[in-house]
């Protein structure tokens, strides 16, 4: 793999990474009737190869007639694609306003000089990715970073070194991150609480739910931690689908009344104990989410 600096300073990177062009025949003979196929094609090429391959889109676009610009459209819309091997670890930190007036920029700032990078890059090892968005839906706990899925809230400049090295690690220390912070929720149909305490994922009892994806129904469990991806499933969920959540005490779907602003996909939402919501993206992959206190 060969990095390269272009005229802005951002990283491009080239790469020769090997695409099995049969592999991508077969996954577009699952998907490519299918209705929003396209989405589910690109998620299942990034499961395998952890990012989308130049290569791997020009074959998609061969045998499905589309224009190549079209497909680079959908890749480029959504934020749980990349066009680009990411590094090991990701890190992303809010630049929203409410996490901005807490000194956001600082954060940033400490951030890309302890990496040696800007915003967008990846370090020369592949060991990090640096991000920033324009929110985390956590604006009361800024300023916000998540390093590899684990949200670190009110970060101050003093931690950036630690948070780095526990992501170089892995999390793998004994000790919890005292700012990764995991909720108690409950369904907003029945009121039943969803914690299963038997099964955890991040280290904290997960979520438990019912699951309905592409003609399979299964058991699913969410991890507790604010912003987690992390998840298990009775049936593999692939990046793209859409998932039908349902509460496994009165088998009523989750409330979906609004739309995500990032993918079009229905919100899910769940009560928070003890007062507010908690809503998310129903497209496996999308990592748009809102936490409401009351």
């Amino acid at each position: 793999m060969k990095r390269t600096t272009n005229e802005d300073g951002k990283q491009c990177l080239r790469t020769s990474t090997p695409v099995d062009a049969d592999e991508i025949l077969r996954i577009l003979e699952r998907h490519g009737q299918q209705r929003g196929g396209l989405i589910a094609v690109l998620g299942e090429i990034q499961d395998a190869y952890g990012y989308l391959p130049e290569s791997a889109l020009i074959i998609v676009s061969e045998k499905t007639g589309r224009l190549l610009r079209d497909i680079y459209g959908v890749a480029t819309f959504y934020r749980s694609f990349s066009l680009a091997p990411r590094g090991k670890h990701m890190i992303c930190a809010c630049l929203g306003t409410a996490c901005h007036v807490r000194g956001a920029q600082r954060i940033v700032d400490e951030i890309e000089r302890k990496l040696g990078i800007r915003s967008g890059q990846t370090t020369p090892d592949d060991n990090f990715t640096l991000e920033t968005v324009n929110c985390l839906g956590a604006c009361a706990l800024g300023p916000v970073v998540v390093t590899d899925g684990r949200y670190h809230a009110k970060v101050k400049k003093a931690a950036i070194g630690e948070l780095l090295a526990k992501a170089s690690n892995g999390n793998t220390d004994n000790a919890e991150v005292e700012s990764a912070f995991p909720l108690d929720v409950s369904c907003p149909r029945c009121r039943q609480r969803l914690a299963d305490e038997a099964y955890c994922i991040d280290r904290h009892p997960s979520i438990r739910l019912n699951a309905a994806s592409r003609g399979r129904r299964g058991w699913i469990r969410l991890s507790s931690l604010y912003g987690s991806q992390n998840l298990d499933s009775e049936y593999p969920i692939t990046t793209g689908a859409i998932v039908d959540l349902q509460c496994p005490h009165c088998h009523i779907s989750l409330p979906t009344a609004t739309t995500c602003w990032q993918c079009g996909a229905q919100v899910a939402s769940l009560l928070v104990v003890g007062g507010g919501t908690v809503s998310f993206c129903s497209r496996r992959g999308c990592d748009h989410h809102q936490l409401d206190i009351a």
